[in-house]
């Protein structure tokens, strides 16, 4: 089984920033909006690079979403930027209204999403995020999961005309992906194996390897797939995966209602019925603890996928 290791961890929010920098330099029609958070979405570079086409609007996100509705219509290429839970939650109205009903060319970028954004508690571990916006029609979802990966992401966004939600998140996490390889609703498939399919999202991928370790340790083949495009879903790489496994696990960083696992789950069930276990946030919110405490005791880790993998082979 291929091996990934990592020399160096780093925030993927810092892969956004640094994705919209170049954005900056490329594209004179990108334009950047944030919410009185511009160091927290590590866009200070943009800003200062480019003043003329950076926005700050202050503490009134749906007024951002707004204005950067309006700005497509003189062509202009909008990135928002703001916690994922003020992203969607505080302006579902006007992304559904504003944005999504009249496919306006947005891109809503949200970063702090999930569990693993720590300390700071369940008012703002958003879990529902991914649920909202995949259920908005033409909506494209984008979870990445590491700093190459979600530069990439908002490198290519840029050029996708439409509306598009990418989240990602605060902590410094394993830098593993190999660069060029990003490409809108087409998975990534790391790891070859016969046992068992393991389909991850976010932060999730990188636990999902080190399970797939732990089970060949114990002579589980596990095959792992990388979902960073959950809408459009990439079906054909799940179901020629599960058509040699014969059982599935998804891994997400998200409530198990509305997310990936559902997702997978209802292509499963149209095309290829096949056994399933969910490794997500049992629909509960978070609480203020450190990402590994959060992830261990919400059973979100490499541990909680092993437990998953051996459970859905005793159904296969």
């Amino acid at each position: 089984m291929k091996k990934y290791t990592y020399t160096e961890k780093k925030d993927t929010r810092s892969g956004f920033g640094d994705g919209l920098t170049e954005l900056g330099k490329t594209n004179p029609n990108v334009v950047a909006l944030c919410a009185d958070l511009t160091g927290s979405l590590k866009m200070n570079e943009f800003e200062k690079n480019h003043p003329e086409r950076f926005f700050q609007i202050g503490i009134a996100e749906a007024n951002m979403i707004g204005i950067a509705a309006g700005m497509t219509i003189g062509g202009k290429i909008p990135f928002t930027g703001t916690f994922a839970n003020f992203s969607t939650g505080r302006v579902y109205d006007q992304i559904r209204q504003s944005i999504a009903y009249s496919d306006k060319n947005v891109k809503i970028c949200a970063s702090h999403a999930g569990l693993t954004l720590g300390e700071d508690g369940a008012t703002h571990q958003i879990l529902e995020d991914i649920g909202l916006m995949k259920m908005l029609p033409g909506m494209t979802v984008i979870n990445t999961c590491d700093y190459n990966q979600t530069k990439e992401a908002t490198i290519a966004i840029a050029e996708h005309e439409g509306p598009v939600y990418l989240r990602f998140g605060r902590p410094k996490v394993p830098v593993y992906m190999p660069t060029g390889e990003f490409k809108i609703g087409k998975a990534v498939q790391l790891t070859e194996g016969t046992d068992v399919t393991i389909i991850a999202t976010g932060h999730l991928v990188w636990e999902a390897l080190q399970a797939s370790e732990a089970l060949e340790a114990k002579g589980i083949s596990a095959e792992v797939i990388n979902i960073h495009t959950i809408k459009p879903l990439d079906e054909e790489a799940i179901l020629k995966s599960v058509a040699k496994t014969g059982c599935v696990v998804t891994a997400e960083e998200h409530n198990k209602f509305g997310g990936l696992g559902e997702s997978v789950a209802r292509c499963l069930a149209i095309n290829n019925p096949t056994p399933q276990e969910f490794v997500a946030v049992n629909d509960s919110f978070g609480e203020s603890a450190t990402p590994e405490e959060l992830m261990a005791k919400y059973n979100i880790n490499d541990a909680a996928i092993v437990k998953a993998v051996e459970k859905v082979l005793t159904r296969k």
